[in-house]
C-alpha cells in the first residue's frame, strides 16, 4: 500500500493510519515537535493508561479522545481501532512513558492493523534503552535488547545463563521489587569483574546514572534506600573476546569432570570462574574424548 506523505503543516496522511508516537520518559521537554502534531491531529490517541496519558496531554493542552489499550485488552482493543481505521479515523498509540511495543502493550496491536491492511507509521523519540545505551560507552560491538526477565530467580537465572556468552552489549529493564535479585543473579552468573551500567529514573528529577563492576552493584544500593526506587535500565558489557580458557577455569573445569556429567562441569566450571560457557564445553569435550 502506498502512503501520502504527510506535508509540513499538515501532520497526518491522506491514508488513515496508526502511529505510534514515542512520548517522555519523565522530562517533558523531550517530547518532539512531529509528536505534539500528530496527537493533536488524530481521532483517537489509545494509550496504555488514559488517566497518565491525559496529564500529558494536558500539559500542552491537546483534547482529543482516548482509548485503554493495555496487556489485558489488548486484543479486543485492536478490533475496535482496525474498525476505526476502516471508516476513515487517524489513530495514535502511545504508552506510559518511552517508545510503544517495547517491553510494553502495543506490539500484538501493531501486528493486527498491518494485518488488517492500515499503514503504521513510526514517530521516533524517546526510548529508555537506547538512552542509556548511548553513555555506557558499551555499544561499539553492537547490542542485544533483552527487556525484562523473568520474575521467578529459576527461570531468570536460567535466561542470564543463555546470555552469558554473548559479546555485545546487554540491556536489560527491571522493576524495583526486584532490582536487588536480578543484581544478584547477573553476579553468579556473569561473574563479578563484568561492567554494568545502572540507569534508574532516566530524565526524572532523581535520576542516577553509574557505571560500575557487577560486584560492586550491591553495595552501591545499599548505600541509600533511595536508589532502589523507581524504573531501571541496566546496560552489561558484553562478554569479552578470550583466545583460550585461564589456567584457573582449566583447573576447575577437569576436576568437576572427575565427577560430573560435559554439560554441568561446564556450567559450574563458568559459575565459579566467570569464563565462557560455551568455551568451557568445547574443552569438556575435548577432555572427555578417547584418546
Amino acid at each position: 500500500m502506498t502512503v501520502s506523505a504527510p506535508l509540513p503543516d499538515r501532520p497526518l496522511s491522506s491514508t488513515p493510519s496508526l502511529y505510534v508516537v514515542a512520548t517522555p520518559l519523565g522530562n517533558l521537554h523531550d517530547i518532539t515537535l512531529r509528536a505534539l502534531a500528530v496527537l493533536g491531529a488524530v481521532d483517537v490517541v489509545a494509550a496504555e493508561d488514559t488517566r497518565h496519558s491525559q496529564r500529558l496531554l494536558d500539559a500542552f493542552g491537546l483534547r482529543v479522545r482516548m482509548q485503554a489499550v493495555h496487556q489485558h485488552n489488548e486484543q479486543a482493543a485492536a478490533a475496535r481501532l482496525i474498525e476505526l481505521l476502516a471508516a476513515g479515523r487517524q489513530v495514535a498509540l502511545i504508552t506510559d512513558a518511552g517508545t510503544p511495543a517495547v517491553s510494553d502493550p502495543g506490539a500484538r496491536l501493531v501486528a493486527r492493523v498491518r494485518a488488517a491492511g492500515h499503514p503504521v507509521v513510526p514517530l521516533p523519540g524517546p526510548c529508555a534503552a537506547v538512552a542509556a545505551l548511548s553513555v555506557s560507552g558499551f555499544a561499539e560491538g553492537g547490542f542485544r535488547f533483552v527487556g525484562f526477565l523473568p520474575a521467578k530467580a529459576g527461570a531468570r537465572v536460567a535466561a542470564l545463563g543463555e546470555l552469558a556468552d554473548a559479546h555485545e552489549a546487554l540491556v536489560f529493564y527491571e522493576a524495583p521489587h526486584r532490582i536487588l535479585e536480578c543484581v544478584a543473579d547477573m553476579v553468579q552468573v556473569f561473574g563479578g569483574a563484568r561492567e554494568v551500567l545502572v540507569a534508574r529514573e532516566m530524565t526524572k528529577l532523581h535520576e542516577q546514572i553509574v557505571r560500575m563492576p557487577l560486584a560492586d552493584a550491591a553495595a552501591w544500593f545499599a548505600a541509600d534506600a533511595n536508589r532502589v526506587r523507581g524504573e531501571f535500565v541496566l546496560v552489561l558489557a558484553g562478554a569479552p573476546a578470550s583466545e583460550g580458557l585461564a589456567a584457573e577455569a582449566e583447573r576447575v573445569l577437569s576436576l568437576l569432570l572427575e565427577a560430573l556429567p560435559v554439560k554441568t562441569a561446564a556450567r559450574l566450571a563458568a559459575d565459579i570462574t566467570g569464563a565462557p560457557r560455551k568455551a568451557l564445553y568445547a574443552r569438556a569435550l575435548e577432555l572427555r574424548a578417547p584418546d
